[in-house]
């Protein structure tokens, strides 16, 4: 007997601990593989995606830069300040203003009023300089400057997708698609909205975090209603137009972006737009990371009818059509080429992101609200509407 050997529970325990560091190393051999293999970003990135806010996860993904304007547009302060103990409907109560900001996890707001800022406010740790995701509200600004292009007649809503970008030929009723399908989200590409923090490997969740879109896109060209008969909200369509743009342009969309809107409406500070890797293509349908006066300056471009500095940037007929409802609802509200028009509005407009992003245009009231936030996914969006609609009415009132 060989009394120095090891005693056979610990050779057994070693062994055992072993072969569950082996298992632990395969296991992120595997991880690592198969994000590589799917297409989507590392599993520390992934990680990291749970446990960042809404409003920060723009810094977690590559990001071309949409440069500000050395001349910024004025934003004058108005002499009436809106108090932010305003009472303003909540879910059935009238609370204080300030009260359903912080209620609602907002990070920045800012209102105007013929033009001039009656209230900006901020959370702890944010500031004016901070820069907030888009989400969807960059769908809005897609739309913007499709209507630029329109308008200088580098294609039309009646164009087929597969006309200006025909790598995406797939046969069927694909190739019907048309450019006005595509803004008023009636394509039909069978891609739903999926925003599952536990499992984002289907849907817009796996187009966000896709590293290689064009695959992506190519790989989901099959339809679940014949384009036009219906409408049902896709992301997807949204980074469509802006494959189109990009085709037609021969431009990226940040560099488009920067020469059409953000200089030209005087933007006061670099914006950027997240990409599927670097060097890559925008994510077309959100992730525009600006501050929240810029946010305000769209708006103000939507309320001038499309001027800015001076210039005509978006045609008085591409406002006009974002204005009309398109002819099919989109989850119950009023839609029209990327734009919302929620129930009970009468002219107002809003361009709305998941995590409570939104842009207000109230033209009646000559006011433009920009709240945006870390709040639910689709939380209380209609709630919200009706909140800045009575503050936009009430505002417009006071005078």
């Amino acid at each position: 007997m060989d009394l120095e050997a090891e005693p056979r529970p610990r050779r057994r325990w070693r062994r055992r601990l072993v072969a569950t560091f082996v298992f632990i190393v395969a296991l992120v051999a595997a991880a690592y593989g198969g994000a590589a293999l799917a297409h989507v970003p590392s599993p520390p990135t992934i990680v990291k995606l749970l446990t960042t806010a809404p409003s920060e996860q723009g810094q977690l993904f590559a990001a071309r830069t949409v440069a500000g304007s050395t001349s910024p547009s004025d934003l004058p302060e108005s002499a009436d300040e809106l108090d932010l103990s305003t009472p303003v409907p909540w879910k059935g109560k009238d609370l204080a203003l300030s009260d359903v900001l912080v209620t609602t996890n907002t990070n920045a707001f800012v209102v105007l009023h013929e033009g001039q800022v009656v209230q900006e406010w901020y959370a702890d740790g944010q500031t004016a300089s901070t820069r907030f995701s888009s989400w969807s509200v960059a769908k809005s600004v897609i739309s913007l400057l499709v209507g630029q292009a329109i308008g200088r007649g580098e294609f039309s809503e009646d164009d087929r997708l597969v006309d200006l970008v025909p790598d995406l030929k797939a046969g069927g009723a694909y190739d019907d698609i048309t450019v006005r399908d595509l803004l008023d989200m009636a394509s039909g590409v069978d891609v739903p909205e999926n925003y599952r923090e536990y499992w984002p490997f289907t849907g817009t969740a796996r187009l966000f975090l896709s590293t290689d879109l064009p695959g992506y896109i190519q790989a989901h060209r099959t339809v679940t209603f014949a384009p036009g008969s219906d409408a049902s909200y896709r992301s997807v369509d949204t980074q469509l137009l802006g494959m189109i743009l990009t085709e037609v342009e021969g431009k990226p969309l940040s560099e488009l972006l920067t020469e059409r809107l953000w200089q030209p409406m005087g933007a006061e500070a670099d914006a950027t737009w997240n990409l599927d890797h670097d060097g890559g293509l925008e994510k077309a349908f959100c992730c525009i990371n600006a501050v929240a006066r810029d946010y305000a300056r769209i708006g103000q471009l939507v309320l001038d009818h499309g001027q800015a500095g001076g210039q005509q940037l978006v045609p008085t007929a591409w406002i006009d059509r974002i204005s009309a409802l398109a002819p099919h609802e989109v989850s119950g509200w009023g839609y029209s080429a990327q734009w919302w028009h929620a129930p009970g509005s009468d002219d107002d407009l809003t361009a709305v992101g998941v995590y409570g992003q939104y842009i207000y245009v109230n033209p009646a009231a000559d006011t433009v609200i920009v709240k945006l936030s870390d709040y639910g996914t689709e939380q209380d969006e209609l709630e919200t509407v009706d909140m800045m609609r009575a503050l936009a009415a009430g505002i417009a009132g006071a005078e």
